[in-house]
């Protein structure tokens, strides 16, 4: 499917709003699991804003669905095909860039496979995620600097790092062309537990 800015931000609602629904929680319990406001909750399942990769991880973490399942309409089929230009962007650079999802597994073991393009001067910082969680990066153009809480690590063209994702990370295009690369996400147990003490299915 291919969907502008607008149209995932309808996507994403509706899917935190199906996935909040089949729990039987409130707004606000699902604002607690999440560690967002309640307000942040009623905007995304309206549509009205466009949240950010943190934040939506955040209530994918929640829900225990994983955030692939956030950009995609529920009771899909076992094979998903993503068309070329058609994946979810869920971020975007101030000079042009974007991280898009381009495909993803369901929850517990979730697998995400994310396609970046960043421009010169253009970072994305990214909060530890669930504990156990692993990304793998390889570089395809240009080159990258991964930052790992206080470690450091420049990568060019052909390079490739695996490290633990329950660190605080960062990404940048490190030279001055335009940087590409390939990003695998594997986060564990997502939806193993329940933050909010709320009941689950």
């Amino acid at each position: 499917m291919d969907f502008d800015t607008d149209a995932l931000a309808r996507v994403i609602g509706a899917r935190v709003r199906h996935e909040r629904g089949t729990r039987g929680w409130t707004l606000d319990q699902l604002a607690a699991a999440a560690g967002v406001s309640r307000r942040m909750v009623v905007s995304v399942e309206q549509g009205a804003v466009n949240p950010s990769i943190g934040t939506l991880l955040r209530l994918s973490d929640a829900l225990g669905v994983g955030l692939p399942a956030l950009v995609e309409p529920p009771a899909l089929p076992d094979e998903r095909v993503t068309r070329v230009g058609t994946a979810a962007v869920l971020w975007r650079g101030e000079h042009g860039g974007t991280g898009a999802l381009v495909a993803g597994t369901e929850s517990p073991d979730v697998v995400e496979l994310w396609h970046w393009t960043m421009h010169p001067g253009e970072r994305h910082s990214s909060e530890p995620h669930l504990a156990g969680t692993r990304e793998l990066l390889h570089v395809l153009e240009g080159s990258v600097r991964v930052e790992i809480d206080d470690r450091v690590h420049e990568l060019g063209a052909g390079d490739a790092l695996t490290f633990r994702g329950d660190a605080a990370h960062s990404y940048a295009c490190a030279g001055d062309v335009v940087a590409r690369f390939a990003l695998t996400v594997f986060e564990p147990g997502v939806g193993a537990t329940n933050p909010s003490g709320a009941s689950r299915d």
